[in-house]
C-alpha cells in the first residue's frame, strides 16, 4: 500500500511540475524541487532567555492548489548559529513539515545564551532557506539598561507597498510587536471608487476567504512580498491578531454578516489554523477547533514586562449596532466584556506582581475614549475600548488604585498615529493621567495618507488628552530605559511607490513616575 501510494505521489508530483519525489524512507517524502520551496521565507518569534521559535513553510507554489507539495510529511533540517556565516553552529535538528498544517514548521529552540543575537536557517533536500536573525530575551529580573523594539500592523495588500517593512528591517531591534491585521479577508478589487475611480496597485487573488485553503493562499500572497519577508527575518516577532485575520470587526462567535454561530465558528477554525501555520508561535498557541490561546507575557530583564492581549476572542458584541452613533445609550452596559473574565484576571495578576520598571499592554484597539463627534452629542468608536466603558473603567481603576506606575499601552487598528494620556473619563480628565497610550499607524492600509485629516484636527481640539495625531503610513520604534520611554513615529511620504522616503514625524517621551506626555 505504501509503495503504491509513493509511486502515485511521484507521478502526481512530476505531472504537476511541482516536486520530483524519490521513494519515501520511513514514510517521509524525499524531495528534489524544481523551484525554491522557501517561497514564504523564514521567521522567528516569542523569544525567551534561552531561545525562540523559528518558522518556515515548505510551499514551492504557494498560490496553486496543493501549493506544490505531496500529501506526505517531509523532513526539514534546521540550524542556529552564533554568526551570520554559520561558522559556529550551536543548535541543529530535524523537524517534520506535515500536510495537515500546510507543511509549516515550528521549532522551539532551547539552550541558547540570553540577551544576544543568533542566526538560523532551514534545509530540505538540497535546498536552503534564507537566513533569519533573532535575539534571545535577557534573563528575567536582570538589570537592563535599554530595550528597543518596533510596533507595526495593518498591511492591506491592495492599499500600497510594504516599504515600511523594508525600512523597519534596517533597524537594530530587540523584537517587533505586530498588533494584527496581517491579512485582509475581502475579495480582490482591481478598482475602487469615490468621487473618482482609482486602480489598486496590487489585487487580492480570488474572492473573500472562508476555507483553510482560501486563508492559506491569502497568507501566501501577503508573505511572498520580499519587503515583508525582510522584516520577518530581521528580528523576532510577537504576533497577535485583530479582526481581518478572520472577518472585519468579528468578536467572540459573532461576525459582521449575521452568520449562524455554528457556521461562523467553522470559518473561525479555518482562519485560526491558517494563522498558526504562518506565524512563529509556540505550541501553546496551537488552535483547538475554533479557539486559540494568544494572550501571553514576555519579560525583558528588570526593565519591561510585555502583556500581549487578545481583544477579539472573548469580547461581547459591540454596542450601538457597531455604528459610530452619537448619543448611543449602550456604552455603560455592565454585562459587557472585552478581555473576558479569565484574561482580565490573568492581566491584573500580572500587573500586580510585576517587578519590572515598565509595563506595557500590547494590544489592538484604542483605549483613549475620544469624542468622535465634537460639537455634537458624545460619540465614540464602538469597536474600541471606548465602546465598553465598564470593562475599560475596571482596567484603568485597577491600575490607579494599585498605584501601578509606568504603564504604557501600545495599540493599532486606527490606521493613524496617536499619542495620548488615559483617564477613567476622557470627558473630565481630572488630576494626573493613569497611563499613556501610543497608537501605531498602518504599514499600508489607507494608502498614502496625509499629515493630519481635517476631521481629526477637530477631534484633537475637542479632546485635550490627545497630544499627537498623524495619518501617514509607517511604524513605531520604542526605546525604553529605566528613566524614560521614548516613542518615535516613523512615517513614509507615500506607499504608492516602493521608493517612499522615511522620516521621523514625531518623537515623544514619558518620564518614569509620570504618565504625562512630552515632546522629545
Amino acid at each position: 500500500m505504501s509503495l503504491f501510494l509513493s509511486r502515485r505521489l511521484l507521478l502526481t508530483g512530476l505531472g504537476a511540475g511541482s516536486a520530483a519525489l524519490t521513494l519515501p524512507k520511513d514514510g517521509l517524502a524525499q524531495a528534489v524541487f524544481d523551484v525554491n520551496p522557501f517561497q514564504l521565507g523564514v521567521a522567528a518569534g516569542d523569544p525567551l532567555p534561552d531561545g525562540f521559535v523559528i518558522w518556515t513553510r515548505i510551499a514551492p507554489r504557494p498560490m496553486e492548489p496543493g501549493y506544490g507539495m505531496p500529501r506526505q510529511a517531509m523532513a526539514v533540517q534546521w540550524e542556529v548559529a552564533a554568526d551570520a556565516g554559520f561558522g559556529t553552529i550551536v543548535r541543529s535538528g530535524d523537524a517534520l513539515a506535515r500536510p495537515e498544517l500546510g507543511h509549516a514548521v515550528h521549532v522551539e529552540v532551547e539552550g541558547l545564551e540570553p540577551g544576544r543575537p543568533y542566526f538560523y536557517r532551514f534545509r530540505v533536500g538540497s535546498e536552503r532557506s534564507g537566513i533569519g536573525r533573532a535575539k534571545t530575551a535577557p534573563v528575567a529580573g536582570a538589570p537592563l539598561a535599554q530595550v528597543k523594539f518596533g510596533v507595526a500592523g495593518c498591511q492591506a495588500f491592495e492599499s500600497g507597498y510594504y516599504t515600511a517593512h523594508r525600512k523597519m528591517a534596517g533597524e537594530d531591534l530587540d523584537f517587533v510587536f505586530f498588533y494584527g491585521d496581517y491579512i485582509y479577508e475581502g475579495r480582490g478589487n482591481r478598482i475602487y471608487g469615490g468621487t473618482s475611480t482609482q486602480e489598486n496597485l496590487r489585487v487580492h487573488d480570488g474572492g473573500e476567504v472562508y476555507s483553510v485553503d482560501d486563508y492559506r493562499r491569502r497568507y501566501a500572497q501577503y508573505t511572498m512580498d520580499a519587503d515583508l519577508q525582510s522584516a520577518r527575518q530581521s528580528a523576532a516577532w510577537f504576533v497577535v491578531w485583530d479582526d481581518h485575520e478572520i472577518d472585519n470587526n468579528w468578536v467572540s462567535d459573532i461576525d459582521q454578516d449575521g452568520s449562524p454561530t455554528e457556521v461562523f465558528l467553522l470559518r473561525r477554525a479555518a482562519a485560526m489554523q491558517a494563522f498558526y501555520e504562518h506565524m512563529p508561535l509556540r505550541r501553546s498557541a496551537f488552535p483547538r477547533g475554533s479557539m486559540m490561546q494568544l494572550y501571553r507575557r514576555a519579560s525583558y530583564g528588570d526593565l519591561l514586562d510585555v502583556h500581549l492581549l487578545d481583544t477579539r476572542q472573548y469580547r461581547s458584541d459591540q454596542p450601538c449596532g457597531d455604528r459610530w452613533n452619537a448619543g448611543c445609550s449602550d456604552l455603560d452596559n455592565r454585562e459587557a466584556e472585552l478581555l473576558g473574565e479569565a484574561q482580565q484576571a490573568w492581566l491584573f495578576d500580572g500587573l500586580n506582581t510585576s517587578k519590572a520598571k515598565w509595563n506595557t499592554l500590547a494590544q489592538q484597539i484604542m483605549v483613549m475614549d475620544l469624542d468622535r463627534n465634537p460639537g455634537e452629542d458624545y460619540g465614540v468608536n464602538p469597536d474600541s475600548w471606548a465602546g465598553y466603558r465598564v470593562p475599560r473603567a475596571r482596567l484603568l481603576n485597577h491600575i490607579r488604585q494599585r498605584r501601578i506606575d509606568n504603564v504604557v499601552v501600545l495599540t493599532g487598528d486606527e490606521h493613524q498615529n496617536y499619542a495620548g494620556e488615559l483617564f477613567v473619563d476622557g470627558r473630565n480628565p481630572e488630576g494626573e493621567p493613569i497611563a499613556t497610550e501610543f497608537v501605531a499607524t498602518s504599514i499600508s492600509s489607507g494608502g498614502d495618507g496625509v499629515d493630519q485629516r481635517a476631521d481629526m484636527a477637530a477631534i484633537q481640539s475637542a479632546n485635550p488628552m490627545l497630544k499627537f495625531n498623524n495619518a501617514q503610513r509607517g511604524y513605531v520604534v520604542c526605546e525604553v530605559t529605566p528613566n524614560q520611554w521614548r516613542t518615535d513615529f516613523k512615517v513614509l511620504d507615500q506607499v504608492q511607490d516602493r521608493r517612499g522616503n522615511l522620516t521621523t514625524r514625531k518623537s515623544m517621551v514619558v518620564e518614569a513616575g509620570s504618565a504625562r506626555l512630552q515632546d522629545a
